[in-house]
């Protein structure tokens, strides 16, 4: 098995406009020690026998049920990730995803009984998003639109997890393209959660396979729900050696996006001794090279600016049509060849700045 060293990260922010802060996270840079904290800032580390593990909880609910939510998932989390409860299952990849889920099911009962004891806290609820770093792989594990991404040096940015939403089932079922899901009006609405009276909490898993200079990012929808994918991934790339200051960047980008929403960011960044030229077939891409880092995303985001392209060309040709239009019918002040050429061509020039 390979040597892998991790630097850890974690942080949040209650915004721009909101009153408390309802998202949480947790990070164990040693599962077999018991100790849920964030190494000096800087510090490599070896990867415990146990492994490391970041997540992050947003709540939801208002009057501060939500933090509550979110903050039963995180303890959850902490009595369960011990190291006796944990050496059972580290041996196998069917068995570490399972307890995963067991464990997010788990928080998901604590919060029901919650609201059941206090009456103030019914309708409370939380999404979860756990990273495993453990051995040579990442688990991932879920439930709601809190993500996961790593960073990769052949595939760019690579969302792993996939939100439990109302427009990720649009586009599932082919009703809306992918390109197009950031700024769907309706893109908070959830259908997984921790906490649902009406429906019992369903993660789903992932399993990852590490590779030398992979970041991972956890993050609440106050990152990912305000900044485009290309925008974290500009992020990730000028940061990917310091995930303090990469984390501190994410916050400060959701913040000037809007900060309108809580925002978190636990961030892993993995150096192993691995073969870097080893990589399966589903991982494998044609961009190579940290050069092209951004591949991945800017193709992704060709659908989102092409979009805005034909709108643009469109107003564009309306704008034409309107100028010619106004120099034949006005006699008296009919405008001059030239003036209608400049303008035209000053729109060219806005329409060329969207191509580049």
């Amino acid at each position: 098995m390979s040597e892998v060293k991790i630097k850890l990260a974690a942080g949040t922010n209650v915004g721009l406009l909101r009153q408390n802060n309802e998202d949480n996270f947790i990070v164990s840079s040693d599962l077999g020690t018991s100790e849920w904290l964030i190494p000096q800032v800087g510090t490599e580390i070896d990867l415990g026998e146990l492994g490391a593990l970041l997540v992050v909880a947003d709540g939801m609910g208002g009057s501060n049920a939500g933090e509550v939510a979110s903050a039963i998932a995180i303890e959850t989390v902490q009595n369960k990730f011990t190291p006796e409860l944990l050496a059972e299952v580290v041996d196998n990849d069917k068995a570490v995803q399972e307890y995963m889920k067991a464990v997010v099911k788990e928080a998901d009962l604590n919060i029901l009984n919650q609201s059941k004891e206090d009456a103030t806290k019914q309708g409370m609820g939380t999404t979860i998003v756990m990273a495993w770093i453990l051995g040579n792989k990442a688990y991932v594990c879920w439930c709601g639109d809190s993500r996961c991404y790593v960073l990769n040096r052949r595939k760019g940015l690579v969302q792993l997890s996939k939100d439990h939403s109302y427009v990720q089932e649009l586009v599932d079922k082919g009703e809306l393209s992918a390109e197009l899901m950031h700024d769907h009006p309706l893109s908070n609405i959830i259908t997984r959660c921790l906490g649902d009276v009406d429906n019992r909490a369903n993660p789903e898993t992932r399993i990852y396979q590490l590779h030398n200079g992979d970041v991972f990012m956890l993050c609440s929808d106050g990152l990912c729900g305000l900044c485009h994918d290309d925008q974290i991934l500009d992020v990730m790339i000028k940061f990917h050696d310091d995930p303090v200051e990469c984390k501190k960047e994410l916050i400060s980008a959701a913040l000037a996006a809007g900060g309108y929403d809580n925002v978190t960011v636990a961030i892993a960044s993995i150096q192993t001794d691995e073969d870097d030229d080893v990589y399966d077939e589903e991982e494998e891409t044609a961009a190579t090279g940290e050069e092209n880092l951004s591949t991945t995303i800017r193709c992704e985001t060709i659908g989102r600016r092409s979009h805005k392209l034909r709108n643009l060309v469109l107003l564009f040709v309306i704008l034409v049509i309107a100028v010619v239009t106004y120099a034949y019918f006005t006699k008296d002040s009919n405008p001059t060849s030239q003036s209608i050429i400049t303008t035209i061509t000053l729109y060219w020039e806005k329409l060329s700045s969207y191509i580049k």
